[in-house]
């Protein structure tokens, strides 16, 4: 009897963990992602502000699974998905491919989400992928390059002012590790010049990291601020124009660099499913992480909509991901073995979120308060386990280390297209 074909789309966190759960079994797998390597994402700001190589934070999805007979990887984009005729439809490089499966699994991920404001998006940089990470990291250091260039004061301020809007912990990491390379790093190499940087974090709640208790959050702002980022509160963007950003109270803040970090949204590849979407283009799931309506079809990750035994949605991070795509897989297995399926409890370790140099605050397993030195270590140490890969967790502690000691980055390359038309 031929083993039944479960297709993954999307080598994220849900993807890659489901198909890991599924190697060495009696599946064939079909993995499919528009990249050929998976990110962790977790690590992107320290890629856009010149801590770390791209390569350090990537690991090619072959290499992963190559000692895996049961799992084949394919570079592509799903065009089309038709859960009638159990098939996807994958366009490479203008060829189209479709695949035939007996269960399927959507962990497609998120995009940033603009409520509304979708005008902001064209003079925004968000922290998504890698690509978006070297944007990041090409247009501030060309920012420094250019200032150097010019007189007028104002102009100038406009260059080295940093807007990073979204007081979650990927603003409060971008915005901390910003200041930290610019007034640390690049202003030893343009000390003539007397360049000096703004960081400024936009918050529209009355306080930062929503989801964490007071004390943490208190500790949080006093340690960002410490470092010397401006904090506003309960003022959310209002209007974006070239060179400026206007706040709800009428403050304009000069500047030619907005980083978006305030939400997320489901992929829409969820929209080929036929189903009506959740808030946030989310998808519908049960308990057992299958798609309300449809047969042999999961969903996980930031795509899908469950809600806990409280009545709230599961955030849409990384734990829960992993988590979602575990089960999942056992459910495939114990469903082609005739066997019930499991129900998705979700395990909370805690949070935490780094703020800078010894700085960061940690909620560990919602019990255990902790913040500053102790705190970073604790978020240095988890990261650096969770990567993919022996060499990328050797060259990102090498890296880590070195920086900690001499503030050196020593990735400050402007790296671009000679060709944009190419």
């Amino acid at each position: 009897m031929k083993n039944p074909r479960v297709v993954i789309v999307g080598a994220g966190f849900g993807g890659l963990f489901a198909a890991r759960a599924l190697a060495g079994k009696p599946v064939e797998v079909i993995l499919i992602d528009k990249h050929n390597y998976h990110t962790f994402s977790p690590l992107l700001y320290q890629v856009a502000t010149c801590a770390l190589d791209p390569s350090e934070i990537a690991r090619p999805v072959r290499a992963i699974f190559s000692a895996h007979t049961n799992i084949q990887a394919f570079l592509g984009e799903v065009q089309g998905i038709d859960p009638q005729e159990k098939t996807v439809t994958v366009d490479t490089e203008g060829t189209a491919h479709q695949f035939a499966y007996d269960y399927l699994i959507l962990a497609a991920g998120s995009h940033s989400a603009y409520f509304g404001n979708d005008d902001f998006k064209q003079h925004s940089f968000e922290l998504k992928t890698l690509e978006d990470a070297i944007d990041l990291r090409n247009h501030a250091l060309r920012l420094f390059e250019r200032a150097v260039w010019v007189d007028d004061p104002q102009e100038r301020e406009r260059m080295l002012t940093f807007v990073v809007v979204g007081g979650g912990p990927t603003g409060l990491e971008t915005a901390g590790a910003l200041y930290e390379l610019y007034n640390h790093v690049l202003d030893q190499e343009y000390k003539h010049d007397s360049l000096r940087a703004r960081v400024v974090l936009v918050e529209m709640l009355p306080h930062l990291l929503a989801p964490y208790p007071e004390k943490l959050r208190q500790k949080a702002q006093e340690q960002l601020e410490s470092l010397g980022v401006e904090v506003i509160l309960e003022n959310p963007v209002a209007k974006v124009r070239p060179g400026e950003v206007e706040l709800a109270d009428g403050t304009i803040l000069l500047t030619d660099t907005l980083v978006w970090s305030v939400g997320v949204e489901g992929s829409p590849l969820g929209n080929m499913l036929g189903v009506s979407p959740a808030r946030g283009n989310r998808i519908p799931v049960d308990r057992q992480l299958r798609v309300i309506g449809l047969e042999k079809v999961y969903c996980i990750g930031d795509m899908s909509y469950l809600e806990d035994p409280e009545g709230q949605p599961y955030p849409q991070m990384i734990p829960i991901a992993q988590q979602q795509a575990k089960l999942a897989a056992e459910n495939i297995l114990v469903d082609a073995a005739g066997k019930p399926l499991g129900n998705f409890r979700y395990h909370d370790r805690g949070v935490m979120a780094t703020i800078g140099r010894s700085r960061a605050v940690a909620w560990l397993y919602q019990r255990v308060q902790i913040s500053g030195f102790l705190a970073w270590l604790a978020w240095l140490l988890l990261h650096l386990l969770s990567l993919i890969g022996f060499r990328n967790r050797l060259n990102v502690f090498v890296s880590w280390v070195w920086n900690y000691f001499t503030y050196d980055r020593s990735v400050r390359l402007i790296l671009e297209k000679s060709d944009p038309e190419r």
